[in-house]
């Protein structure tokens, strides 16, 4: 049995001295409608301070149909990218008058919809969500409860709106400038293929291979998951099969790329690293390391803008579109890239 006391709005009431009706018009800002005296007022609310009181936000929700809160659902918060999503729409939140709720989904689909079903029944007033399945299905279910926007992935045959980064342009730039200076070999690590992050990725590489005029061979796209272990796995796979690493290699994001470069770290291979290292995602540490490492940035902020924007107006019953936000492409081996032929 637990020792805490939980107080309603008819203790609040008992200890003011005053009716339960009184006490709850006076917490929930109605006094002045229902000409509650000063003196009153202020013994109700310095009653509740002082028990550090708060009514019922799901009770207020109900009876005023707008919760002012909004969910947030990522797959993780250890995901860098999500991560400074989070962080970067929370403030947007408040300062539009909102409280963000997140919750994660593990990238599972199941975990998700219980995750979805909690923020539904929270009565919050739209959905954020970063999509973990390609099926429309999963999510239109949802629009015909509440606004839903989709951000980081799309699902392709929704409808729904999304805001997304303009990957395959950034990643085709960055290959494409590798190709450029001499590389005749190029090597992607991906992650899960049917997410349209994923797709994008992997579109802009092969129109870099395209456009330089090289042909992929096979074993050149690997693509598995994002995890750390992942690119640990597949970069000893393909030194093991090559008897040296690839001469430019693009990871599909920075947990693939820190897995990379353990190997390579553990074995002492900086040295004969491959020559050219680009990945998706950016973090400041890529500064610090004996490799220049070329990296897309997502504009987290741009997108967590667009995605309450496009979200705030449909919960005002407007129309929402989808929209692509441009990647911020950090050099880091202009001044010492070379290749060997």
């Amino acid at each position: 049995m637990s020792s805490y006391k939980r107080l309603t709005i008819d203790d609040i009431a008992r200890m003011a001295g005053v009716s339960r009706t009184t006490a709850s018009m006076v917490l929930n800002g109605r006094a002045e409608q229902f000409r509650i005296s000063a003196a009153t007022q202020q013994r109700v609310l310095e009653t509740a301070q002082a028990h550090n009181f708060q009514p019922s936000h799901s009770a207020r929700a109900l009876r005023s149909g707008c919760s002012n809160t909004l969910g947030l659902v990522v797959p993780e918060l250890t995901n860098f990218a999500h991560a400074s999503l989070a962080q970067a729409m929370e403030p947007a939140c408040h300062q539009a008058g909102y409280q963000l709720l997140v919750v994660t989904s593990g990238d599972d689909p199941q975990q998700e919809q219980a995750g979805i079903e909690h923020l539904v029944a929270r009565q919050v007033d739209g959905l954020i969500v970063v999509p973990c399945s390609p099926d429309p299905e999963m999510y239109l279910k949802w629009r015909k409860r509440l606004p839903l926007v989709l951000v980081d992935r799309r699902v392709d045959n929704s409808g729904l709106p999304y805001v997304i980064t303009d990957a395959e342009s950034a990643v085709s730039t960055m290959v494409l400038d590798a190709l450029r200076n001499g590389a005749k070999e190029a090597y992607y690590f991906g992650g899960q293929a049917h997410l349209s992050p994923s797709i994008d990725r992997l579109n802009g590489f092969r129109a870099a291979l395209a456009e330089a005029g090289i042909a992929e061979q096979p074993g050149w796209v690997r693509q598995r998951d994002y995890r750390r272990s992942t690119g640990y796995a597949l970069m000893q796979e393909c030194f093991t099969e090559l008897g040296r690493y690839p001469r430019v290699l693009f990871t599909g994001s920075i947990t693939l790329l820190e897995g990379a470069l353990i190997f390579i770290s553990e074995h002492h291979h900086f040295g004969i690293a491959p020559q050219r290292i680009m990945t998706f995602d950016n973090h400041h540490l890529l500064d610090c390391l004996p490799l220049p490492i070329d990296a897309i940035q997502q504009d987290s902020q741009g997108i967590a803008e667009a995605s309450l924007e496009r979200l705030i107006g449909l919960i005002n019953k407007g129309q929402a579109t989808s929209t692509t936000i441009p990647a911020r492409l950090h050099w880091r081996s202009r001044e010492t890239e070379t290749f060997e032929h």
